[in-house]
């Protein structure tokens, strides 16, 4: 396992607590919102943050496994030939896609950082917090794609996703 591998799957691990402490805040407010009528002031948006940080934090490894959303259904009556050259040209595609998140979105983050804009919650944290991982885990997933594109081309078939 490269060292690249073994971050994604840290990334994949922490993207997973991330998940459940975003439901243990999410469960503590609402019992402190309806039982006890005494609503957190952090609970809510430190929970989108988990949310936010694990949904980007997971992309690669989703990518590497090929657990995300995927419509197969003429793909896998192709042969493995045509399945990999399919493959190729969708991580393409995920390339320009994420290179273009990744510019725009370290813009938008260095913008806020340098304007010092806040989400005007009640925590009123600074915007740039929840703008951060997006062009870190994008550029994280064009590696992936990198990498995919790598084994596919050396005639590596990518996991199933049958799911």
């Amino acid at each position: 396992m490269t060292i690249y591998e073994k971050l994604i799957l840290k990334s994949a691990w922490l993207s997973a607590i991330l998940f459940g402490l975003a439901g243990i805040m999410l469960t503590y407010e609402v019992g402190a919102r309806y039982l006890f009528i005494a609503p957190t002031s952090w609970a809510a948006e430190l929970s989108q943050l988990s949310l936010i940080y694990g949904t980007l934090l997971a992309m690669p490894w989703a990518l590497q496994h090929r657990r995300h959303i995927q419509i197969n259904a003429i793909i896998h009556k192709l042969s493995e030939q045509n399945q990999r050259k399919i493959g190729i040209i969708m991580m393409l595609v995920l390339i320009v896609f994420s290179f273009y998140v990744v510019v725009y979105g370290f813009e938008i983050f260095i913008d806020s950082f340098e304007r010092g804009r806040t989400t005007g919650s009640l925590l009123d944290l600074p915007s740039w917090i929840a703008e951060l991982p997006v062009p870190f885990c994008f550029l994280m997933l064009i590696i992936q794609a990198i990498l995919e594109i790598k084994k596919m081309a050396n005639g590596i078939t990518p996991p199933s996703g049958d799911h």
